[in-house]
């Protein structure tokens, strides 16, 4: 894991695939920086990338209102299956089994399912493609089944369609900002894959 940025109230770091957003992260902030440490946001366990931990019960609060109230903006790098148009918005509708741990998107809102939005840059014209995403909306797995549920499954996303031998999903939180004590902060780290 490596940290990014610090100070008395956050903590920003680049989590590895395989590692755990919301116990054992923090609990590696917490042993390296000393202090409490508050997770804010998540990242699934195949998934890796930047993310920012709060230090203080206060940061905690002001951090999970920026959450709540779509300031805390993330986006990702992420290698498809295929050729994706240049650039869209996409807006589904997605319902989680929780029982399969899986996402699907279905057709129309009912109890249970949650709109989902996301805008994208394809980067690349070679299959797979590099896409860069902006979250609209923090849905479970919800970049995952946007592209899979479109035929272009994330390489190395077997739970979604891809059939290649990757171990893990090609997903990185490359890039998050927040308006923060009246400045923007701005954090970016790169996977190899894409750059």
């Amino acid at each position: 894991m490596h940290i990014i940025y610090s100070d008395r109230d956050l903590a920003v770091i680049v989590k590895p695939v395989g590692m755990d957003s919301e116990h054992a992260v923090p609990a590696a902030i917490s042993e390296l920086l000393g202090g409490e440490v508050y997770p804010i946001h998540r990242l699934d366990l195949n998934v890796g990338g930047v993310m920012v931990y709060a230090r203080t019960k206060t940061a905690a609060a002001q951090l999970s209102k920026l959450v709540q109230e779509g300031q805390l903006e993330k986006e990702y790098r992420a290698l498809v299956h295929g050729t994706p148009p240049e650039s869209g918005v996409w807006e589904d509708f997605l319902f989680k089994d929780s029982r399969k741990n899986k996402v699907f998107a279905v057709k129309k809102e009912r109890k249970g399912v949650k709109k989902a939005s996301l805008e994208f840059t394809r980067l690349t014209d070679s299959d797979p493609s590099l896409v860069h995403i902006r979250l609209h909306t923090g849905r479970s797995h919800q970049i995952r089944v946007q592209f899979s549920s479109r035929g272009f499954p994330l390489v190395g996303d077997h739970k979604y369609g891809s059939r290649d031998s990757a171990k893990a999903p090609a997903l990185f939180s490359c890039r998050i900002s927040f308006p923060w004590k009246g400045t923007a902060k701005i954090f970016e780290a790169f996977p190899e894959w894409g750059q």
